[in-house]
C-alpha cells in the first residue's frame, strides 16, 4: 500500500487530475502487464485498439489507483501492481479484450491481469471468456439475419397468394 503524504506535490496532483480526465471518458478498463514488449509492439497494439475506438495508456499505478478511487471505480488496486498498461474502451470492450488476447498470442509477454467492465470486476479467466463473446454489432447482425429469413418467406408467401388471386 502506498504511503499517503501529508503535503501533496502540485505535479503529482496534476498527474492524478489528468488521469481522472482520461479515465472519465471511458467506462471499461482492461489491465495488462506489458513487461517485455518492445516499443514497436506497443505501437502496433495501440494502432489495433484505435480501430475499435479504444486507447492504450500507461499511468503510474499510484496515480491510477487514486484516480479510480476518486471516480468510485473500486477493487482495481489489485491489478495496479507492477508494470501495468490500461486499455480503455467506451463500448465493445469484449472486442478490445479479444484484440489483447490475440496480440498476446504473438507477444506472450503481454499478460492480461483483469478488468473493470461497467464497474464490474473481471478476473483474468472471466475477461478471457468475455473476449470470446461476439461484439454488439455482430450480435445485432446475427439477430437481423435470423429475423430476416422468416420475414422473407412470409413476404414470398403473401406475394404468391396475391399473384394467384389476380390470375
Amino acid at each position: 500500500m502506498a504511503v499517503i503524504a501529508k503535503k501533496v506535490q502540485p505535479a503529482k496532483a496534476a498527474a492524478i487530475e489528468e488521469a481522472k480526465k482520461t479515465f472519465a471518458d471511458y467506462s471499461d478498463f482492461i489491465f495488462a502487464d506489458y513487461r517485455g514488449l518492445t516499443v514497436e509492439q506497443i505501437t502496433a497494439l495501440r494502432d489495433k485498439l484505435r480501430e475499435k475506438n479504444a486507447v492504450l495508456k500507461v499511468v503510474k499505478n499510484n496515480f491510477a489507483r487514486i484516480a479510480f478511487e476518486d471516480m468510485k471505480v473500486e477493487n482495481v488496486a489489485d491489478y495496479l501492481k507492477g508494470p501495468t498498461v490500461i486499455a480503455m474502451a467506451k463500448e465493445d470492450s469484449n472486442e478490445v479484450a479479444k484484440i489483447l488476447y490475440d496480440f498476446a498470442k504473438d507477444a506472450p509477454t503481454l499478460t492480461i491481469k483483469g478488468a473493470s467492465i461497467a464497474n464490474e470486476i473481471y478476473d483474468a479467466a472471466k475477461i478471457e471468456a468475455y473476449s470470446k463473446v461476439p461484439g454488439k454489432n455482430t450480435l445485432i447482425a446475427m439477430l437481423m439475419s435470423a429475423m430476416n429469413g422468416p420475414v422473407q418467406k412470409l413476404a414470398a408467401t403473401l406475394q404468391a397468394y396475391v399473384d394467384s388471386k389476380s390470375e
